[in-house]
């Protein structure tokens, strides 16, 4: 019930609409148990003919005695209005049958009406929260997560939530309030008979509660190994290529079949315990009026304690009770199911993120000094990726990191741009430390170009706006010749309103990566961090684009990681790294007369 407490949250912004369900199924329970009571005065007129018609008003004689005094209350008046023609009282007696059971269904519609709103309401927020969490959590936690699983709880975990959780609250006042209405009619017609359906009501919780027990267990293990496998479908749509190109189809295929095969013997485990919860509890049910009939049948024909009708009028309202009882039954399995799925989504709204901004964080404007990185370290877990890293960057000088692939130059741009909090020593920007600015105004203040280009299944324009959101065309097409993007831009089908396909599939890798630093130089940030920002040109793009990038940096201050040397010759300071420490630094020039590293390095690359 914890898990359930904790989804009731997203139901309270709707809270009017779960009063007017609860007035709503209070009418519903109440019509539902008048619907049968009305039918006693019908089955008088039909099966006792040679009664007498009541002509004195009749007096209520206490509790168990309503039956009876409503009974005779509704003779009474019918009498009165049919002057004791049958087939008047009969038109009647079914005009008020036809008009408690209207009530009831109008009183039905409007409850499912009203929870409706509650539902979808609740299940849109759970999402998007979800989302939000999702966004906001850092790069750290995604390390190890596979998207798939993300995405399973993202989408059929919320599912499972809104057919189990969000869908017994519209049981939660209905069926309880539907058998506390239709016990209280029985009361007013034999207080011992109602004594049986007690028996019923704690006898089939007992026994469903011992078959529901490991059901979350189970529902559990399906949504892992549903993650799991969309998991390996998102990672097979993605490296398609690798997987043709090695000849692997047959192997992933194999994963593919081993996972659905285990979900296929999970799920069935899981439906056949479920299913099992109607026929038991209607079994159970059918017992119980099996016992009903033998002793109110005794009450009628042997004792003549029990009018016929009255009897008829009973059993219908025992019956009335099995309804509800088999949804309150069903709902304590969506209870059990629904918990597995929703421990995978609150696993994601509980967690803290590490990068949370702190309350009192400062929203920094604009950039006038030096960025510091003050004696940094980082481990990921218990690997040491920077050890006791110290540079100054100041305002308008360019900076490059070099070295070798896992000497911690990209770690370098993760912790300057906070995608990552250092574990040791600060960064600050201006003489403060990042960690006490927002990261939304941190993030304002830099360009970032990675070394893999990451676009979106969107138009060229859409694409390049997420530099700066409300940017003209012109400065659009602007920054596209800045990056030496415009000349294949203007010759796509419909020039910046062309979709580039998933992650940008529909151009090469040059054109891409061009396609990213354009979306930078349209921001136009004081601090600009390139992440290997020319790994994917050709030489000729890589020349030009480089240029472009070089004069854009003018009076700029950039951080620059690049792996070909040719990029960062004319950086203010190379910092060169090795094992996460700097091995030398100097401009390039110096360096090369050092004969060091970083010439071995040069060398390597026949660079002149």
């Amino acid at each position: 019930m914890d898990y359930f407490k904790q989804i009731l949250r997203f139901a309270t912004p709707y809270k009017s609409y779960a009063i007017l369900n609860i007035i709503a199924n209070t009418f519903y329970a109440l019509f539902s148990g008048l619907s049968f009571m009305v039918l006693m005065p019908l089955l008088k007129v039909l099966f006792d003919k040679d009664t007498e018609r009541i002509v004195v008003k009749p007096t209520y004689n206490g509790f168990t005695e309503a039956a009876t005094y409503f009974n005779d209350y509704l003779n009474y008046h019918i009498s009165e209005l049919a002057d004791n023609d049958a087939g008047k009282a009969l038109s009647f007696v079914i005009i008020l049958i036809l008009t408690v059971f209207f009530l009831k269904n109008i009183s039905n519609y409007l409850a499912m009406y009203f929870i409706t709103f509650l539902r979808n309401g609740a299940l849109k927020d759970i999402r998007n929260e979800l989302y939000d969490k999702t966004i906001e959590l850092p790069l750290s936690y995604f390390s190890e997560k596979r998207k798939g699983d993300i995405m399973a709880r993202l989408g059929t975990d919320v599912l499972e939530i809104q057919h189990s959780f969000l869908s017994i609250l519209e049981l939660l006042f209905r069926e309880p309030l539907t058998i506390i209405f239709t016990i209280l009619f029985m009361l007013t017609i034999s207080v011992k008979l109602t004594l049986f359906v007690f028996i019923f009501i704690p006898i089939s919780g007992i026994i469903i509660s011992l078959i529901g027990k490991s059901l979350k267990k189970k529902s559990d293990k399906v949504q892992k190994e549903q993650g799991y496998f969309l998991s390996l479908l998102e990672e097979s749509l993605g490296g398609l290529k690798v997987i043709k190109g090695f000849n692997m189809e047959s192997i992933f295929n194999k994963k593919f079949q081993d996972s659905t095969k285990r979900f296929f013997h999970y799920s069935n485990s899981l439906l056949n315990r479920t299913n099992l919860a109607k026929p038991t509890s209607e079994f159970l049910g059918i017992g119980v009026i099996g016992v009903l009939l033998w002793f109110g049948g005794r009450m009628v024909l042997v004792h003549e304690t029990l009018e016929s009708e009255q009897f008829l009028t009973f059993m219908g309202l025992a019956y009335n009770i099995l309804t509800p009882a088999k949804a309150i039954s069903k709902a304590s399995y969506s209870v059990k199911k629904g918990n597995a799925a929703a421990e995978r989504v609150l696993e994601i709204l509980n967690t803290e993120s590490p990068l949370k901004d702190k309350p009192n964080a400062i929203s920094k404007a604009d950039f006038t000094s030096e960025i510091i990185l003050n004696n940094v370290s980082f481990k990921y877990e218990d690997n040491l990726v920077l050890k006791d890293f110290s540079i100054t960057v100041p305002k308008g000088k360019t900076v490059a990191l070099v070295g070798q692939s896992g000497s911690g130059k990209s770690t370098i741009a993760n912790l300057v741009t906070r995608f990552y909090d250092v574990t040791g020593g600060d960064i600050s920007i201006d003489g403060t430390d990042i960690r006490n600015l927002t990261k939304h105004s941190l993030r304002d203040l830099m360009g970032l170009v990675t070394q893999d280009s990451i676009l979106f299944n969107d138009t060229v324009k859409n694409n390049i706006l997420l530099g700066k959101e409300h940017a003209s065309d012109e400065d659009i097409i602007k920054a596209l010749k800045i990056a030496n993007a415009w000349e294949f831009v203007k010759d796509l089908p419909n020039g910046i309103d062309t979709n580039i396909g998933d992650s940008g599939g529909k151009l090469s890798g040059g054109q891409q990566q061009r396609l990213s630093i354009a979306r930078a130089v349209l921001k136009n940030p004081p601090i600009m961090i390139l992440d290997e920002a020319t790994s994917a040109l050709d030489t000729e793009s890589e020349r030009i684009v480089q240029n472009a990038l070089e004069n854009m940096m003018k009076n700029r201050t950039s951080i620059v990681i690049a792996h070909r040397l040719s990029t960062i010759q004319n950086a203010d300071e190379i910092i060169v790294m090795q094992k996460g420490q700097i091995a030398e630094q100097g401009t390039h020039s110096e360096l090369i007369s050092k004969n060091g590293v970083y010439k071995k390095l040069v060398d390597m690359q026949s660079f002149e």
